[in-house]
């Protein structure tokens, strides 16, 4: 695979992106929060991973963290500008409840605000150890391919993947003390941080 896709095979390609996409998109969605900017980062993953073929090394095994590499370089270039977005959004008012909304349209309202608080919490890491995070814990891959991925000695991948699990278990522990939820702004923050540290612990464990 490896030396087909370095001689600009199409048909390897094709064969890449059908087992890989799935795996790109889902890195994007984690570190962006945003599904329209994981499916841009996705196509722009691909369009430079053709443009770049030539330097896949000739040995080695799966593409997936060469992959992921450039997926995440690209989800880290949408962030700049979906985090100014972002702010604008948290501050404007929440939209009035509208009656007789279809099930599936309110799954997707459900799951666009678990992905937001989710993505809230992995916000508090620092980007590199976000980054490590979620190309370990939820991509799956091990500290070699990580490291391979991200271009960095697999002691820092430790190093990182160890900090952002101590952030995520200070983050959940500070939050499991509130006992009561208080009004406003803040407490809802805090309450959908708490969920989000929850989810993220569950997700480590």
């Amino acid at each position: 695979m490896r030396a087909r896709i370095r001689a600009g095979d199409r048909a390897a390609f094709a064969d890449l992106y059908d087992q890989y996409a799935r795996a790109v998109y889902n890195h994007a969605l984690r570190l962006t929060g945003n599904w329209s900017e994981a499916e841009e980062a996705m196509s722009e993953t691909f369009l430079a991973a053709w443009r770049t073929r030539e330097t896949v090394e000739p040995e080695g095994g799966s593409l997936k963290p060469w992959l992921l590499g450039i997926a995440t370089h690209k989800a880290h270039n949408a962030n700049r500008g979906l985090r100014r977005r972002l702010v604008f959004l948290a501050r404007s008012p929440a939209p009035r409840p509208v009656e007789d909304f279809a099930d599936e349209t309110a799954g997707r309202i459900d799951d666009a605000r678990r992905l937001a608080v989710v993505h809230g919490a992995l916000g508090k890491l620092r980007p590199q150890d976000r980054e490590v995070f979620a190309l370990c814990v939820s991509a799956g891959l091990d500290y070699q391919q990580t490291a391979e991925a991200l271009g960095i000695p697999v002691g820092t991948v430790r190093s990182r993947l160890s900090r952002a699990r101590a952030r995520l278990a200070r983050l959940s522990s500070g939050l499991d003390r509130v006992k009561a939820e208080p009004r406003g702004p803040r407490g809802e923050k805090e309450s959908e941080a708490a969920f989000a540290a929850k989810f993220l612990q569950e997700e480590t464990g």
